[in-house]
């Protein structure tokens, strides 16, 4: 399939979606948010994709948020109608429960947070810089920082994100300092340890794997008890489909640090 924003390929149960604006720093506009609707429709739907690697095109960023001289497209809508733009562009809003690996590198910046906030594993480059723009054209920032707070981002840090602009970027080493990313990596090594993260976790059982993603996501919005009875309603179920499918754990399977 081809698209204008982005660009989407399926190899050995991986489904790799790459941002492809590298000349506006993959900054997202109408056309990438549907796209993106769309290929997360095709990765939660296909049986056959196991997990999906989240990256982008370009040397200086992995995406800068929203496309400021693309204008608001959901302008002329109602204002009780409206619904989050950039929402549609992460894979949690599409109640996809396959896991999700995003390599940044670059500058990621404001709106990119849609992508980050809904994965389930984040590693950078050694190069990669976080910061929020917000402040500096005078315009509210909310909706990101909140997806940060609920991936239990320090409260402090996510203040300081939010409020201190261009002028300060969290670099790599303090992004996994804080919990943003779970690993730093060359920038040379990114494209293939995600790869290597994918290739692992599309190698368990699927069924597994997916219950996994969706007990714990769906925790963040329960209380204790709840989520534990959730929880052990998924163990149940997703057990006992893995059993029928029958992936008992391989001898020869290998740990890895980092």
């Amino acid at each position: 399939m081809t698209y204008e924003a982005i660009e989407f390929d399926v190899k050995d149960h991986v489904a790799t979606i790459t941002l492809n604006r590298p000349d506006q720093l993959n900054s997202f506009n109408e056309t990438m948010a549907n796209e993106m609707a769309e290929v997360w429709g095709i990765v939660r739907d296909t049986d056959d994709i196991h997990v999906a690697v989240l990256r982008a095109n370009g040397d200086r960023a992995f995406c800068t948020g929203i496309d400021i001289k693309g204008g608001m497209w959901w302008g002329d809508i109602g204002i009780w109608n409206q619904t989050d733009p950039g929402a549609s562009l992460g894979p949690k809003h599409h109640r996809v429960w396959k896991p999700v690996i995003a390599a940044i590198h670059g500058m990621c910046a404001g709106g990119a947070q849609y992508f980050v906030n809904e994965a389930d594993i984040v590693i950078c480059s050694d190069d990669a810089t976080f910061f929020d723009p917000h402040a500096n054209g005078g315009i509210v920032s909310s909706l990101e920082p909140i997806g940060m707070l609920q991936r239990g981002i320090p409260l402090g840090e996510v203040l300081r994100w939010a409020l201190m602009g261009n002028e300060e970027r969290i670099t790599a080493p303090t992004a996994l300092r804080i919990g943003l990313v779970s690993e730093v990596v060359p920038r040379a090594e990114l494209r293939q340890r995600a790869d290597e993260i994918a290739a692992s976790i599309a190698a368990r059982n699927p069924i597994a794997i997916q219950g996994t993603v969706r007990a714990i996501w769906e925790s963040t919005e329960m209380p204790p008890a709840i989520a534990k009875q959730n929880g052990l309603a998924y163990t149940h179920i997703g057990n006992r489909l893995a059993a029928e499918r029958g992936s008992a754990p391989r001898r020869n399977d290998k740990p890895t640090f980092r």
